[in-house]
């Protein structure tokens, strides 16, 4: 599926959730024909994003919706300006309000804070990736939000790439066994696909560099410190990539990007974003 398929089930299901048999506070004092303009306000500095996402929003209620936009996805925001504004039925408006919000505050925190860490990592080659460490059913709009925020999406969910994790590895009884395993199923089943393992030591690392080459194209280092990150490199060569992950936040990430690892994987990118202030208020049509 498409991103923009993916967006509308998502639009479908939030709407059906919101509005079930139906917005009874709009039906019970607003004619149908209403029509209505409204503007979305900004209350909190950060990094907007989820413009597009509203203007689909509005579209997929209503076609004919006029959406102008004053502002972009990734532009900084500031307290009282203006991000866009939208006419369309007053029924629409009102049906789309909470959810164009829950997503577009949602989404601005995330890039918000995704800018804070690349910003970091600037004059570095080390890139950063988000992680599935996600709200259900939200993943759409979170990844999304790194995205626009100037990070690098990882993995989306379980099907779009293997990484072989400290659990199927204990599973299948050694890291050679399942990296083999998971080589033979890509050829037999998925070519293409690519096969990451996470490695727990120097150990695990040389073993993978020693039979994998041609197999796995990229090492997770998981819960190195920077030192033991830059001892792995001295292995890896230029055959696989790097990804740090585990224990990285904004106070050590640059020493993790002094090591030149490819990649920091960060989880709280998602789940420690706070949601930024926005509102939808009505303006009157002349």
């Amino acid at each position: 599926m498409s991103f923009d398929e993916k967006l509308n089930h998502l639009v479908e299901e939030a709407l059906r959730e919101d509005v079930g048999d139906g917005d009874h506070s709009a039906l019970s004092c607003i004619p149908a024909d209403a029509r209505g303009k409204a503007v979305l306000k900004i209350k909190q500095d950060g990094v907007l994003a989820g413009m597009d996402v509203a203007r689909k929003i509005f579209a997929y209620k209503e076609p004919v919706s006029v959406f102008t936009a004053f502002k972009h996805d990734g532009e900084e925001m500031k307290y009282g300006e203006k991000a866009f504004e939208v006419e369309a039925s007053v029924h629409t408006i009102l049906q789309c309000e909470r959810l164009v919000l829950n997503c577009m505050q949602r989404m601005s925190g995330i890039a918000t804070l995704t800018k804070v860490y690349t910003d970091k990592l600037k004059g570095y080659k080390t890139k950063l990736l988000d992680t599935r460490k996600t709200t259900p059913n939200f993943r759409l709009l979170e990844k999304e939000a790194v995205r626009i925020g100037g990070g690098v999406n990882h993995r989306f969910g379980l099907y779009d790439m293997i990484m072989l994790k400290d659990n199927h590895i204990d599973y299948c009884g050694s890291i050679e066994q399942a990296i083999e395993r998971a080589a033979a199923y890509v050829l037999d089943k998925k070519p293409g696909l690519k096969i990451e393992v996470e490695t727990r030591n120097l150990d695990e690392v040389k073993r993978v560099v020693a039979m994998a080459k041609g197999k796995v194209f990229r090492i997770m280092l998981d819960n190195f410190n920077p030192g033991q990150i830059a001892e792995a490199l001295q292995f890896t060569g230029t055959d696989f990539e790097t990804e740090a992950s585990g224990g990285i936040n904004l106070d050590n990430i640059e020493e993790y990007a002094k090591t030149g690892v490819d990649y920091v994987s960060v989880g709280a990118l998602i789940h420690q974003a706070k949601s930024l202030d926005l509102s939808l208020k009505a303006v009157p049509l002349p």
